[in-house]
């Protein structure tokens, strides 16, 4: 079994593999995530492997004080991926996406794939259908723009993440759920669009935490899995032992 742990910006996923299969899944945060581990660790007693990605602020050493239990990976931009990376600056690429990008590749052979990651940022990952990664975009997520409404002007309040009632806002609460949930689906909308406008053959994999609530509102027709880069953490694991 493998233990697959991905560090985010904001909170750390974690599921259970056996092969392909899913056993289990978790979420935590980032001040009580040792303990969490350790009680994973006694449900699942047959784990030989901790997979970590991280893109967050949690530092190695506590993983490592499982290495007595278990093979501690680092997942690293040295690691074998399935595809060639085209990205003008490799190294600053963030290892989610490239995770993300292994598993376009894995799930969905011979296609153009557009991986959108709707998050605390909002990535865009295209992989053509030669295996070629090309880059993308990086855009705030839902939370970061009602952040940013509330903390960069002087009197807009602070909100949390709810359906605007309408397109036209006729409160000032409205007017920023309708600016900030709308502008998100209208952009996410527009890139898509674009895309393929420009290729055909085309795939699209809608993961990360605001999967559920941005699905149902797009237009264009989406592969929509929020557990899209666990499963593809595992999946790059697998990949790294076959090839290393």
């Amino acid at each position: 079994m493998i233990l697959t742990v991905d560090i985010g910006n904001t909170r750390i996923k974690g599921a259970v593999f056996e092969g392909n299969t899913q056993i289990d899944a978790f979420f935590f945060t980032k001040i009580d995530f040792r303990k969490k581990i350790e009680n994973i660790l006694k449900t699942h007693q047959k784990i030989t492997d901790l997979v970590v990605a991280s893109v967050g602020d949690v530092k190695k050493e506590p993983f490592l004080t499982f290495k007595k239990e278990l093979n501690v990976h680092f997942i690293s931009h040295e690691d074998p991926f399935p595809f060639s990376n085209d990205y003008e600056t490799p190294l600053t690429l963030g290892i989610d996406r490239m995770v993300l990008a292994a598993g376009a590749t894995f799930q969905f052979p011979d296609q153009n794939r557009l991986v959108i990651d709707a998050g605390t940022c909002v990535t865009f990952d295209f992989i053509d259908d030669i295996n070629r990664y090309h880059g993308g975009a990086i855009a705030p997520g839902l939370r970061l723009r009602y952040e940013s409404l509330h903390n960069f002007t002087a009197k807009l309040p602070l909100l949390t993440l709810e359906s605007p009632k309408d397109l036209i806002g006729n409160s000032t609460s409205e007017s920023i759920h309708s600016g900030v949930v709308n502008g998100l689906v209208y952009e996410i909308d527009g890139f898509i669009d674009e895309y393929r406008a420009r290729y055909s053959n085309f795939i699209i994999i809608l993961t990360g935490g605001d999967t559920d609530f941005l699905a149902k509102r797009l237009k264009n027709t989406i592969f929509a899995n929020s557990n899209f880069l666990l499963e593809s953490l595992n999946q790059t694991f697998q990949y790294k032992i076959k090839n290393d």
